[in-house]
């Protein structure tokens, strides 16, 4: 093979805008990433690594606003995502002494099954980890075949995962409810309710959590049931008395 053919064994490396290296420097070491190059000035460049991927930062372009986390981002393509959420989850417990679920930075939720999640940096980048036989059509609103209830835990599911909108999903969720909950099987019902239940966490309405566990714990559910709807949130434990653990 002569020098002017391509090689095959390219490496890309994302470049994303920073509005603060402090932070930004601060936040990725908190998840032990390892910084390879760090310039403040003339102009700002840093180089981070961790495991087999690196990620790059330039100045941000002025006007740049963090707060809409519409700077910029990346897909790192993974063979099973679960792992990575567990490594950056621990490491935000220990340099934080909790998981960063709200705000900026933080990191997505992640339930037992989900093919990705997102996190979100100081300047507004999101950093999405997508596992690489991740079905194509899941992109695209969830299943037609799919009627009443379980389409809409479908698409609460599309809204939350993929969209990372957590207000859509307790809007449709909710409004699903309602509108199809009488004529549902009890787990469908269950499963609305659990996701309900840790929006309204996630979204800070805690009051709201009663009504909807109170509800969830008058439904007849069968044990494989009853483990479903708690693999279907991240955390089982924020369904608390209404579905507690089994003996």
């Amino acid at each position: 093979m002569t020098e002017n053919h391509v090689q095959p064994n390219e490496t890309t490396v994302p470049l994303l805008h920073c509005v603060s290296a402090a932070e930004t420097l601060a936040f990725w070491r908190a998840l032990d990433f390892e910084v390879t190059y760090e310039q403040t000035k003339p102009y700002v460049y840093l180089a981070l690594r961790w495991s087999g991927f690196e990620l790059h930062y330039g100045g941000a372009p002025s006007g740049v606003d963090p707060a809409a986390e519409n700077t910029g981002g990346c897909l790192v393509m993974v063979d099973a995502v679960a792992p990575y959420h567990a490594a950056f989850s621990e490491a935000m417990r220990r340099t934080y002494g909790r998981v960063l679920a709200k705000g900026r930075p933080r990191i997505t939720r992640y339930r037992a099954g989900a093919s990705r999640f997102s996190v979100v940096d100081p300047s507004g980048n999101t950093i999405i980890f997508i596992r690489r036989d991740e079905p194509a059509e899941l992109e695209y609103g969830g299943s037609k075949r799919l009627q009443g209830l379980a389409r809409v835990l479908d698409n609460a599911r599309i809204l939350r995962e993929f969209k990372t909108d957590d207000l859509a999903a307790f809007r449709a969720l909710n409004s699903g409810l309602r509108r199809h909950g009488g004529a549902a099987p009890a787990v469908e019902r269950a499963l609305a309710l659990a996701g309900l239940i840790e929006l309204s966490l996630a979204l800070g309405k805690p009051e709201l959590v009663p009504d909807w566990g109170g509800r969830l714990a008058t439904l007849p559910l069968t044990t494989p049931e009853r483990a479903r709807v708690r693999q279907a949130v991240a955390d089982p434990a924020v369904l608390g008395p209404w579905l507690p653990d089994p003996d």
